[in-house]
């Protein structure tokens, strides 16, 4: 049984401790990088950007590290929780720390209610919406001044964006650096994991409404079935009442008994 002072329950302490903190660090951080990609920030503005994102981007990688070192078994956390780690660690996945803004899923999730449909449904739109914007910021920040890119503007990206993770792909507007296309990838793979929650979530709740309806009938045909059961022993008891006032009513009027021989002689 765990205690107050055992790994896990430190680990889920701090977790809940830090998790309105971080919210708001996340939402500096998706703040600040917009204004730096959108204004196409330079000299002191763009160093701004860059502090508030470095020291955000820093404090997430504290909170990483003082969770591994809360976590009961810290060998099976790491392995867990490798993708945290690459996009902390790895500076060629500098463009993809606005994935670390998930943590605005989990409140969303939260506050979706105890409904696990719900909670699913609240899930993948929220992801879908901040994948979608965040691969279109990234993207124009890597394609604004690549030679032969049609990614220049915060428009053609989001378009961009939107065409890639519902994988329909027109070709108008596609990424040629290295860096787009490694977001192209991973926005693809989004779109295609988040396509099957989708699915899956669609397939639920058509599941529940048959299990739901079988469910009311299976109710009606037991409640008809007691209501059947009732009637069945209302008419008993009345049988048995007839029979005993019968076999009553046939005692009330027995004939009397003959004389014996010996009184007529």
């Amino acid at each position: 049984m765990p205690t107050e002072n055992s790994p896990g329950t430190r680990l889920r302490v701090w977790e809940r401790a830090t998790e309105w903190p971080l919210t708001g660090a996340a939402v500096v951080f998706l703040g600040a990088y917009a204004w730096e990609v959108l204004t196409n920030a330079q000299g002191g503005t763009k160093n701004a950007a860059e502090l508030m994102i470095d020291a955000v981007w820093a404090l997430f990688g504290v909170d990483y590290l003082v969770r591994l070192a809360l976590a009961p078994s810290r060998g099976r956390w790491f392995l867990r929780h490798l993708p945290d780690l690459a996009i902390i660690v790895l500076p060629f996945l500098r463009p993809l720390r606005l994935l670390r803004l998930v943590t605005l899923v989990s409140i969303m999730q939260r506050s979706a209610g105890t409904a696990l449909r719900g909670r699913i449904t609240l899930y993948t739109v929220g992801s879908a919406a901040l994948l979608i914007f965040t691969s279109a910021l990234a993207s124009l920040d890597a394609e604004r001044h690549e030679p032969g890119s049609s990614i220049r503007t915060f428009g053609q990206a989001l378009w961009w964006a939107l065409t890639t993770f519902t994988t329909v792909g027109y070709g108008d507007t596609f990424p040629v650096s290295r860096e787009g296309r490694f977001i192209a990838a991973l926005l693809m793979i989004g779109g295609v994991a988040l396509a099957g929650v989708v699915t899956a979530t669609l397939a639920s709740w058509i599941v529940s409404l048959v299990d739901e309806e079988n469910a009311e009938q299976e109710a009606a045909t037991q409640a008809q079935v007691a209501a059947l059961q009732q009637q069945v022993d209302e008419l008993s008891e009345r049988i048995d009442r007839l029979l005993e006032a019968h076999d009553s009513g046939r005692q009330g009027h027995a004939p009397p008994p003959e004389p014996s021989s010996s009184t007529t002689q």
